[in-house]
């Protein structure tokens, strides 16, 4: 196959570049390095079957050439991204998707859609099945977000439903592991470039409302297997696996030998108190389940994070 990979710079896009190429697809990626880094996909430049355009997908976008897949995961998926640039969220979540399905529907290329556990905003049902339409403040400061991905998905089935455009929808819970950005506000980055520099841990509220982390190897894995399905309407892809955010903080501490302690700050607004996908359908239709367990995955990123020492990916954001 040959695949567009949106976002192809970000943390898991990047991931996916890589994933498609190790099975001897063909990828164009294309990012313009908004939340993206070019380190994500410099071992890529000169790949034989790899090309990057330069290029933000909420403009008019033209590829030449055939295609068989679509992937759209470009857009600024941290808080500290969404809520320092929600109108780029906005436009990402609509034009770009608007313009990704476009590219699937004149290749005739089948289209994925990255969308996001936040669909089911600060959930009154837990865990969250797929069949949850979730609460939601779309006036909130996390409302450009999380109805950007609410548009995006409607998109995608209208495309599906009315030009029949062969759609994909996967609903990605908290990610971590390597190349995540130090600087991107995430619980797993925030908490392991603390403690590395034995700073204290930022604790919101209490540290009681819950997260289920997945680990980017199974997270990329449960993405490829739901593009090669058949099914149609939205997968969870997270790992079930709950901890409360206190949990992670002092497993950090532990793991990186650090000396930080653990401060609190006040809850911001609309914070999700639970977050645990219920990935049933995952199971039975991809056969797909996480298999990385928290602190192995731990290891990994910390020992990632701690590479980092001098690059320029460590200067925080201007």
């Amino acid at each position: 196959m040959k695949v567009l990979i949106t976002g192809a710079a970000g943390f898991l896009g990047s991931h996916l570049c890589d994933r498609f190429l190790r099975d001897g697809h063909a990828v164009v990626g294309l990012d313009n390095f908004l939340t993206g880094h070019p380190e994500n996909i410099a071992h890529l430049i000169g790949h034989e079957r790899f090309h990057f355009i330069k290029h933000n997908i909420s403009e008019f976008t033209y590829v030449s050439g055939d295609l068989d897949g679509v992937l759209h995961f470009a857009s600024p998926a941290s808080p500290v991204d969404y809520l320092n640039m929600p109108i780029q969220t906005l436009k990402v979540g609509s034009l770009g998707t608007h313009n990704a399905l476009g590219i699937a529907l004149a290749k005739q290329a089948r289209f994925l859609l990255a969308s996001t556990s936040e669909v089911y905003g600060d959930p009154l049902v837990h865990p969250q099945p797929e069949s949850y339409w979730g609460n939601v403040n779309p006036i909130g400061p996390r409302g450009c977000y999380d109805e950007a991905k609410r548009f995006a998905e409607a998109m995608t089935m209208a495309y599906h439903r009315a030009q029949h455009v062969d759609t994909r929808i996967v609903r990605i819970f908290n990610t971590y592991g390597p190349r995540m950005r130090p600087h991107d506000g995430r619980v797993v980055s925030n908490f392991i470039m603390q403690a590395l520099a034995n700073e204290p841990l930022t604790l919101y509220g209490d540290g009681s409302q819950t997260r289920s982390f997945c680990y980017a190897d199974d997270e990329v894995e449960g993405i490829y297997r739901l593009f090669n399905s058949e099914e149609r309407m939205p997968v969870n892809i997270g790992n079930p696996n709950e901890f409360t955010v206190r949990q992670l903080a002092e497993l950090v501490i532990e793991m990186t030998g650090s000396t930080s302690t653990i401060v609190s700050l006040p809850l911001p607004a609309d914070d999700p108190k639970v977050r645990q996908p219920d990935i049933t359908r995952a199971r039975s239709l991809l056969q797909w389940e996480p298999r990385v367990q928290l602190r192995e995955g731990l290891v990994r990123t910390i020992e990632y994070f701690r590479g980092l020492s001098g690059s320029a990916r460590m200067q925080p954001p201007t």
